[in-house]
């Protein structure tokens, strides 16, 4: 089973040669793609230099400039497709996910699992060292998810996921809308309301010691606003019905 992670980048330097060396590290064999939004502090240059180390496992998409973490899951999803890939995860560059983490989503998607979430929410609080007024936030937003939508998922805006080519496959990935961290939010409501299996494995979160945070309130608004929305949206299949688990 070919195995990639997509990891989007902005401003990185500090961490990107780090995380692609620990990922490389592990038993468990997994490729890397880079999608670089244009970072001006030579993020994208630091990957084309490891790309020497690792020809043939990581690969760079870079872009014209910040379009948005949801579309840069999205163009990194349709390329992975595109190469053949049969899983793709998604994680953050800022060591926030622990790349030794990955063979227990890889695991759970193996036993069956078509969405693998590494959820912060499901044995407690999982989060390290983040201010309280954000740890709230981000808590209710799933409480909040969870209400409105009626999803069975604890930590909806997660961004550590394991997705298997099914899925992605059949979820119509030009129907995805929102951009922001709201867009893990859709996707996965997407995959829950066309039938897909969903699991959630606990991992600790631990706030990036080095680089700046992307996030800000208007990303929150977004998702927001986003999730009333989703209640009354039709899901469709980009494929025939007959691929789609059944309800």
């Amino acid at each position: 089973m070919k195995k990639i992670i997509i990891i989007p980048t902005y401003n990185e330097k500090e961490n990107v040669a780090a995380m692609i060396d620990r990922v490389f590290a592990l038993r468990e064999q997994f490729d890397i793609l880079i999608v670089d939004d244009g970072s001006p502090d030579g993020t994208a240059a630091i990957v084309r230099s490891k790309q020497k180390e690792y020809p043939e496992r990581l690969h760079l998409m870079e872009r014209g400039g910040k379009l948005g973490l949801g579309t840069a899951y999205l163009d990194g999803m349709r390329w992975s497709l595109a190469h053949g890939y049969d899983y793709i995860f998604e994680m953050d560059c800022d060591f926030s996910h622990n790349p030794d983490d990955l063979p227990r989503l890889w695991e759970a998607a193996r036993q069956g699992a078509d969405v693998v979430i590494g959820s912060r929410y499901i044995t407690g609080v999982n989060v390290v060292n983040w201010p309280m007024g954000r740890l709230l936030m981000s808590y209710y937003a799933s409480f909040y998810v969870r209400m409105v939508t009626r999803m069975p998922v604890r930590d909806a805006t997660a961004g550590f996921i394991c997705w298997s080519r099914r899925a992605l496959e059949t979820m119509n990935l030009d129907d995805i809308r929102m951009k922001g961290y709201g867009f893990q939010i859709e996707m996965k409501y997407t995959a829950w309301k066309l039938g897909f299996k969903i699991r959630e494995v606990s991992i600790v979160f631990t706030e990036r010691t080095q680089g700046v945070s992307k996030m800000s309130s208007s990303i929150f608004g977004e998702a927001f606003w986003g999730v009333m929305k989703l209640r009354f949206r039709k899901i469709r299949a980009k494929i025939s019905e007959s691929a789609i688990p059944n309800m």
